[in-house]
């Protein structure tokens, strides 16, 4: 069957695109503001852009939701190609607040007052994005407010999304189950009891070397190096556990070995995406007291209050970020067997 020729613009729906922008202050009877049109473009790219974040997040989670994930297939690189590009487009929308800035406060308040009740924190596919990641209702800033604002299709939308299966639920399930230091194969017959494993070969040395570089002011490390990789009179509120947090601290450490090269990438770019969504909350909360003050948001939030609050609590990989206080010098590192360093090496 010959296929029809494709069109640029009837491809694209230019018309639909190029058409959707109506300013309120260009309609009868207001006085139009030139910079309406440019804030309506800008929002407009974020929600596009945000669109494409849902659907590369839900092709990683539609892998992730299989029996079994096959590190050796081509489904851990797919996996770590896609968040990489969720990464590579969270900076875009960073330096989208460039352009945006290119409007005065006064240019702003010439429409501003037109919006309300509509606010940026009525964009559900940004709290859709924040929840698939593994942002928690409970760990919200502003929790009362957190849907308010919204339709009740749309707050149907993000319940439905967070009952899901999350990154970061996943990554933990995937760490969990790392085998290299629960499996005595590779520890040459020496005691590696996984029912005490802080008396495991490697964690003794490991713990001994971290120990005795600590400052005099650090020497509370210790305790909170047992509680967090050991779970030793665990009270801390961690949603990582400490069978994942040691595999996580395991290939920080060796990610030299090829074997570990593609899993030290899917959790740096996981650190890189809540980078850039705090580089954004912080250029946003910027650009509003820039423009508004103190003043209080068009929904009917704090405004640049309400933006701190979410900055100061919306990182979602932080206990990821946390386990750097515990990497040591690699020339200190423990020597791994060798059976093991063969198996990381792909020498099998």
């Amino acid at each position: 069957m010959e296929q029809k020729p494709v069109y640029y613009g009837e491809y694209l729906q230019l018309d639909k695109i190029i058409h959707a922008q109506h300013p309120i202050s260009f309609e009868k009877g207001n006085n139009a503001a030139h910079d309406e049109m440019l804030f309506i473009i800008i929002h407009q790219a974020y929600e596009l852009w945000f669109k494409q974040i849902l659907f590369e997040l839900d092709s990683v989670l539609t892998i992730i939701g299989k029996p079994s994930l096959n590190d050796n297939s081509g489904e851990l690189q797919a996996i770590v190609h896609r968040m990489n590009r969720v990464s590579t487009i969270l900076k875009v929308l960073v330096k989208q607040i460039d352009i945006i800035e290119t409007m005065t406060p006064m240019d702003f308040l010439d429409f501003r007052d037109m919006l309300r009740p509509a606010s940026g924190f009525q964009s559900w596919q940004f709290k859709i994005i924040e929840a698939k990641l593994g942002l928690k209702f409970e760990q919200r800033h502003g929790q009362n407010y957190y849907t308010s604002q919204l339709k009740e299709e749309d707050v149907n939308t993000i319940k439905e999304a967070e009952k899901g299966i999350t990154i970061f639920e996943f990554l933990n399930k995937w760490l969990e189950r790392m085998p290299f230091l629960q499996d005595t194969s590779f520890w040459n017959n020496e005691s590696s009891d996984t029912k005490n494993i802080s008396e495991h070969p490697f964690w003794k040395a490991y713990e001994t070397t971290y120990t005795n570089g600590l400052a005099e002011t650090e020497k509370n490390n210790t305790q909170l190096f047992k509680q967090i990789f050991f779970g030793e009179a665990n009270t801390l509120d961690r949603a990582l556990s400490p069978e994942a947090s040691r595999s996580a601290l395991f290939i920080m450490l060796y990610r030299g070995y090829p074997l570990l090269e593609l899993p030290f990438q899917l959790i740096d770019t996981l650190l890189e995406i809540d980078n850039q969504m705090g580089n954004w909350r912080y250029r946003h909360l910027n650009m509003v007291r820039r423009m508004i003050g103190s003043r209080v948001g068009t929904g009917g939030s704090t405004g640049a209050g309400y933006l701190q609050g979410a900055m100061d609590k919306h990182y979602i990989f932080k206990e990821i970020s946390q386990l750097n206080s515990f990497l040591i010098d690699r020339r200190e590192l423990p020597t791994l067997p060798v059976k093991l360093t063969e198996r990381l090496g792909y020498y099998f």
